[in-house]
């Protein structure tokens, strides 16, 4: 069945899509506090994150009134807002209590690279023997075009070019990828938001010990409780000036860094470094580090002025713009590559619960793993974020070690498809 979408949706202007989707935040929070049954059953089985998410995606289809692929309110989120709320999340983030999170969280990174590395061949398998025909295209064409949702999963959009270019997939296959990529992708992340509002239950299943998580939480909610103040008008400003002055220099030092890489593009490219050719790399680099830098500083203050829950709004708003470019009908529309997207994440889930189980590790590192190689840096701090504010930056160290690994582990899957 072919879902026929419109290209244009009803509305356009950005002004009036950001007003529905800060309506949209507000009545979820505003029902998500009430204390009627009702709404609180609801969000028993809805948490407020991920409905944050899917609402903007059904405005977008089947309602066709917004869309991502027209609004520009995504680029201003990931590109002004992402980097002000990294910068303000991790103003209070005690390192040593980070650090002391042990191996647990690179095990369950790697695990979820691993998930996607075997997850390929297995959902190429089942393509080629067990559906065959399901997919009208040639299985060397098949694994070409599957390199590069590879490349995405564990790195991101600079890695997933790279497979591209390597593999020379077609234009018309390499969107149709990127639809795929994007659909299960996002399906995936939904279910990993709901994860988070029942993590007791799942770490009680993979036994799990979350000692490290929960002093950690403790030592940076403690340091909030005891600087956190009815903040004065000049104080808000200061607070805005950190961040935003932090973002200004995020894309001052992207924009100096990136003609120096393009200099040596052939170099990076011929030895899978290609994510370094991604201006938004060096912008969620940059903006982590002047983050982690100002909390070894007086500048660690400002979190008594709210800076951790600006940076929480401003997590919720790219939520918000990340759903919107979520367009559940073309699940209808590839319905054999869907399929095989979603038996390559069944893959990717089962590697990395099994890995969990065995090392009794939290739910945390599970979702955030996952999310560092399948999300990258716009979302990995997000979903790290439904477990609790203070533990985004975890989501940006790990995704950034997935752009860095991202083309190496693509190309390993690739391989292994290209010899069954």
């Amino acid at each position: 069945m072919k879902i026929i979408i419109s290209a244009n949706p009803i509305i356009t202007n950005d002004a009036i899509v950001l007003g529905i989707l800060m309506l949209i935040l507000a009545l979820i929070f505003y029902t998500s506090s009430l204390e009627k049954k009702i709404w609180k059953k609801i969000y028993t089985f809805l948490p407020a994150l991920l409905l944050c998410y899917f609402i903007p995606a059904l405005f977008n289809w089947p309602l066709n009134l917004i869309s991502g692929d027209v609004s520009g309110l995504y680029k201003m989120a990931s590109r002004f807002l992402l980097p002000a709320s990294l910068i303000f999340l991790c103003l209070s983030i005690d390192i040593k209590g980070l650090m002391g999170l042990g191996s647990k969280a690179i095990i369950m990174f790697f695990a979820a690279t691993a998930g996607v590395i075997l997850g390929g061949p297995v959902a190429f398998f089942f393509a080629k023997n067990v559906f065959p025909g399901i997919i009208p295209i040639s299985s060397d064409e098949l694994w070409k075009g599957m390199s590069t949702i590879a490349g995405s999963w564990i790195g991101g959009s600079a890695n997933q070019t790279a497979m591209k270019e390597i593999y020379q997939v077609q234009d018309s296959l390499f969107g149709t990828m990127l639809v795929v990529d994007v659909i299960v992708a996002n399906i995936w992340m939904g279910f990993l938001l709901y994860g988070a509002n029942i993590t007791k239950k799942i770490d009680a299943i993979l036994r799990a010990d979350t000692s490290s998580i929960e002093t950690l939480k403790e030592r940076i909610n403690a340091f909030r409780a005891g600087v956190e103040k009815n903040p004065s008008t000049k104080e808000l400003i200061i607070l805005m000036a950190v961040g935003f002055v932090g973002v200004g220099l995020s894309h001052y030092f992207a924009d100096i860094t990136m003609p120096v890489m393009k200099n040596h593009e052939e170099w990076l490219n011929n030895n899978r470094l290609s994510a370094l050719n991604s201006d938004f790399f060096w912008l969620v680099l940059y903006a982590t580090s002047i983050g982690l830098m100002l909390s070894f500083t007086r500048f660690r203050a400002v979190e008594g002025y709210g800076a951790s829950k600006w940076g929480s709004v401003f997590i919720y708003i790219l939520v918000a713009t990340i759903g919107m470019k979520m367009n559940i009908g073309e699940v209808f529309s590839n319905p054999g590559l869907f399929l095989l997207g979603l038996i390559w994440m069944l893959t990717h889930v089962i590697i990395l619960l099994t890995v969990a189980f065995l090392i009794k590790a939290p739910f945390f590192f599970v979702a955030v793993g996952s999310q560092a190689n399948i999300g990258g840096a716009a979302s990995a701090p997000v979903v790290a974020s439904a477990f609790s504010p203070s533990l985004a930056p975890v989501g940006v160290i790990l995704a950034v070690l997935g752009y860095a690994v991202g083309t190496y582990g693509a190309i390993i899957c690739a391989q292994i498809m290209a010899g069954m």
